[in-house]
């Protein structure tokens, strides 16, 4: 039975999925929208919403929060100083799954994450 089982596990163990999801988040963020697999824009999309609620909030505690999960820093920078503020009045869904359709060598459902 799978009752209470919500996590998304990607088919990967934990040390690779957390690094996945991680590189993911940090492209959505440089980048603003990332083509990858529908199961992946799923699991990745409350992280990308949690790192922008905390980036609005734009203190030193903050920042610092954010960047032991992002790798590098100019995605802190740019979550800090653009996104933040962009955000700021709005209240969450900063994030949009677009369905593209099925990739032609496995046939797996490809979709667009992209930042509203």
């Amino acid at each position: 039975m799978r009752h209470r089982d919500k996590s998304v596990t990607l088919d990967r163990k934990a040390g690779p999925r957390r690094a996945l999801l991680r590189g993911l988040l940090e492209n959505v963020i440089l980048y603003e929208k990332v083509k990858t697999t529908e199961a992946k824009a799923k699991a990745v999309r409350p992280l990308v919403e949690q790192i922008i609620s905390r980036c609005k909030e734009n203190t030193l505690h903050a920042r610092r929060e954010i960047s032991k999960t992002l790798y590098t820093d100019n995605a802190v920078r740019k979550c800090m100083e653009v996104l933040g503020p962009r955000y700021k009045e709005r209240a969450g869904g900063y994030t949009r799954i677009v369905k593209l359709g099925e990739r032609k060598g496995d046939g797996a459902a490809v979709a667009q994450i992209e930042l509203v």
